[in-house]
C-alpha cells in the first residue's frame, strides 16, 4: 500500500514527458514543413499542429505556427474562427450586450497586463535568507530585470495574435478592425525591439556577427531581397487607410446630398488599380447603390445590387434594396420573387436564432428585428400578390427605369440604350470580380455564375425597355406627323378661301371704279346735250324727246344718271348694234 502513491507519480511524470516530446516532435516537423513554402507541405503541417495542439490546447508556439500557415494557405476564415476573441468590433458588441462576468473577467485582464515583474518564490526566498545589511545596487541588473519582464509579459500576451489576424481581417473586409490590429501588433513589435536593444548592453554584440576580414574579395552576388513582415503590414496599413480615407468621404458626401461626388469616390474604390478585399467591394457596392437610387439612376443601382448580391449572397440589404427598385418600376414579378428570397433568408436566421454567417461578419440588421420585418414583408408579399392577380404586370415604367422623360426624343432614347448596353453587358458584367480580393479562391466561379445571371436579367429588362419606349416614340412621331398634316391641309385651305376672298374683293372694286368712271363720263355727256338743246329748241321744244340717238352700254347707269339729273318722266332710248 506505501508503494502506490510512488508508481502513481513515477506513471503520471512518464506520461507527460513523453506527451512533451511527441508535441515537440510535431513542433520541428511542422517547422520543416512549413520551411518548404509549398501548400501540401504546409497542409500536411497544418495536420500535424492540429495534433499537437490536441494534446497540448494551449501552447503559443503550435497556435502561432497554425496561425501562420492559415494565412500563408489563404485561409482567412479560418484564421478569424480561430482568434475572433480578439477581433474588437466583436468585443464591442459582447460589451454591449454586456454581462458581468465578462466585466470582472476584462477588469482582471487589465490589472494582470499591469504587472510588469514577475514574482515568483524564489526572488523572495532568496530576499529572506540574505543579509539584509548588505545590499549591491545596479542599475543595469534592474534595467535588465524589468525588460526581461516586459519581454516575458509581450510574449504571455501573443503580439503575434494581431500581425496575423489583421492581415486575416484585412482580406475578409474588416477595414477598420484590421487596422487596428496592425497599428497594435507593429507599435508591440516595435516597442519589444527598443527594449530589447537597450536592455542589451555593448559586450552583448558577438563579433561573430560581423566579421571582419583582411583580405578583399569581391562580395558574392545577393540573392533578391525578400520583403519583411514589417515592411509587408506597414504596406498594408497603407493600402487600408487610403480605402477608409475614400469610404469616409463617400459616406460623408451621401449624407450630405452630394450624389454625384459619393459615386466618384465609390467608383474609385470598386474600379481602383489595386484590388479590395471581398466584403469592403460588397458594402461600398451597396452604398453607391444607394447614390445611384437617390440620384435617379435605377438601372446603375440594381446592377450594383446585383454585384452586391453576388459577392454577399446573404445581405439583407441588397434585396430589401433591389426589391424596392423593381416594385418603383412596377415590375412586380420580379420584386415578388425577391421579397420571397427575403423571406425565405428571415425565416432560416429565427430557425438558427442567429444572423447568417460567422460571429464576426457585419450586419446592418440585428436579431431582435427580424421578428418585426417578418409580419411587415409578409404583408407586403399578400398585397403584390393582389395586384399581379389583379393584371398590373405589364404597366412597367421604362422611361424610369432607362432614365428618360415621357415625351423623350429618339436620338436620347439611342444614345441611353447605348451608354446601358455597354455598361451592363452579361459578358462585362463579370469583370468587376478582376479586381476583388476574395477570401476563398473557390467562391469565383460561384460568384461569377451569379453576377452573369443577374447582369442577364438585367439585360433583358432593357432591352424590353428600349422596344417599349421606340415602339411608343415611333407612334408619337407618327401621331405628330398626322396632325403636322392635318394642320397643313387645314392652313391651305383656309390660304386658299384668303386668296379667293382677296381675288373677288379686288374684281369688285375694279367693278366699282369702272362704273363710277362710266357715270361720271355719261354725266357729263347728258348735260351737254340738255344744254345745247335749250339753246337750240327753246322753250316750245320741252315735250319732244329729250335724248335721241343715245349710245350707252349700261342702262343701269343712265337711270342713275336721269334719276340724279331729275328727270322722271319716260324717256325713248334708241338701241344700236353696241360693242362692250
Amino acid at each position: 500500500m506505501a508503494t502506490s502513491p510512488a508508481l502513481t507519480c513515477t506513471e503520471k511524470k512518464h506520461w507527460w514527458l513523453s506527451n512533451r516530446k511527441i508535441v515537440d516532435k510535431y513542433i520541428r516537423d511542422a517547422r520543416t514543413l512549413i520551411a518548404t513554402q509549398e501548400h501540401s507541405e504546409i497542409a500536411s503541417a497544418l495536420s500535424l499542429l492540429d495534433a499537437a495542439l490536441a494534446l497540448s490546447p494551449r501552447l503559443e508556439l503550435a497556435l502561432e505556427l497554425k496561425a501562420r500557415s492559415l494565412l500563408y494557405l489563404r485561409r482567412f476564415k479560418d484564421v478569424a474562427d480561430m482568434l475572433q476573441d480578439y477581433i474588437p468590433s466583436l468585443k464591442m458588441a459582447n460589451d454591449d450586450s454586456g454581462s458581468v462576468s465578462s466585466d470582472s473577467s476584462s477588469q482582471q485582464l487589465s490589472r494582470e497586463r499591469v504587472k510588469l515583474l514577475h514574482s515568483g518564490g524564489d526572488s523572495s526566498d532568496d530576499s529572506l535568507g540574505r543579509d539584509p545589511s548588505f545590499k549591491c545596487f545596479s542599475v543595469s541588473d534592474l534595467k535588465k530585470k524589468v525588460m526581461a519582464g516586459l519581454c516575458r509579459n509581450c510574449e504571455k500576451e501573443g503580439q503575434w495574435r494581431y500581425l496575423v489576424l489583421g492581415q486575416a481581417c484585412c482580406h475578409l473586409g474588416l477595414m477598420e478592425d484590421a487596422m487596428v490590429l496592425l497599428q497594435t501588433g507593429k507599435r508591440l513589435a516595435t516597442a519589444a525591439f527598443r527594449r530589447e536593444s537597450i536592455s542589451l548592453s555593448d559586450d552583448s554584440f558577438p563579433f561573430s556577427k560581423f566579421p571582419v576580414s583582411n583580405n578583399h574579395q569581391t562580395p558574392p552576388a545577393t540573392p533578391p531581397r525578400t520583403m519583411t513582415e514589417s515592411e509587408s503590414v506597414s504596406q498594408l496599413l497603407s493600402h487600408i487607410k487610403l480605402l477608409l480615407r475614400r469610404r469616409t468621404a463617400a459616406i460623408a458626401a451621401l449624407d450630405a446630398g452630394l450624389y454625384s461626388e459619393a459615386i466618384r469616390h465609390f467608383s474609385k474604390i470598386v474600379d481602383g488599380r489595386r484590388g479590395a478585399p471581398q466584403g469592403f467591394l460588397a458594402e461600398c457596392y451597396m452604398h453607391r447603390a444607394f447614390a445611384y437610387r437617390s440620384s435617379g439612376r435605377i438601372a446603375e443601382s440594381i446592377a450594383d445590387c446585383n454585384k452586391t448580391l453576388a459577392l454577399e449572397p446573404s445581405c439583407i440589404q441588397a434585396l430589401d434594396t433591389r426589391a424596392s427598385l423593381l416594385e418603383t418600376i412596377r415590375c412586380l414579378p420580379d420584386c415578388l420573387h425577391d421579397l420571397e428570397h427575403l423571406k425565405l433568408l428571415y425565416n432560416a436566421i429565427l430557425r438558427d436564432r442567429k444572423l447568417p454567417g460567422p460571429a464576426w461578419k457585419r450586419h446592418n440588421v440585428r436579431y431582435r428585428e427580424i421578428p418585426g420585418k417578418l409580419c411587415a414583408l409578409t404583408t407586403k408579399i399578400q398585397e403584390l400578390k393582389q395586384r399581379v392577380a389583379s393584371g398590373e404586370t405589364g404597366n412597367v415604367d421604362y422611361y424610369a427605369l432607362i432614365g428618360l422623360r415621357r415625351g423623350c426624343s429618339r436620338s436620347e432614347l439611342e444614345r441611353a440604350h447605348l451608354l446601358l448596353s455597354l455598361r451592363h453587358k452579361p459578358d462585362k458584367a463579370i469583370s468587376f470580380t478582376e479586381r476583388c480580393e476574395f477570401a476563398d479562391e473557390r467562391d469565383l466561379d460561384a460568384v461569377r455564375d451569379r453576377a452573369k445571371m443577374s447582369a442577364l436579367l438585367l439585360y433583358r429588362l432593357l432591352q424590353k425597355g428600349y422596344s417599349s419606349v421606340m415602339s411608343n416614340i415611333m407612334d408619337e412621331e407618327a401621331a405628330e406627323k398626322r396632325r403636322k398634316t392635318a394642320t397643313a391641309v387645314t392652313a391651305l385651305q383656309a390660304a386658299t378661301q384668303v386668296q379667293q376672298q382677296a381675288q373677288n374683293s379686288l374684281l369688285e372694286q375694279e367693278v366699282k371704279l369702272e362704273t363710277t368712271a362710266a357715270a361720271s363720263s355719261l354725266e357729263t355727256t347728258g348735260a351737254k346735250i340738255i344744254n345745247s338743246n335749250d339753246l337750240n329748241n327753246g322753250p316750245s321744244s320741252s315735250n319732244a324727246n329729250v335724248y335721241q340717238g343715245i349710245f350707252c352700254r349700261d342702262i343701269a347707269a343712265v337711270g342713275n344718271l336721269l334719276s340724279q339729273a331729275g328727270f322722271n318722266r319716260p324717256l325713248t332710248v334708241k338701241y344700236e348694234a353696241l360693242s362692250c
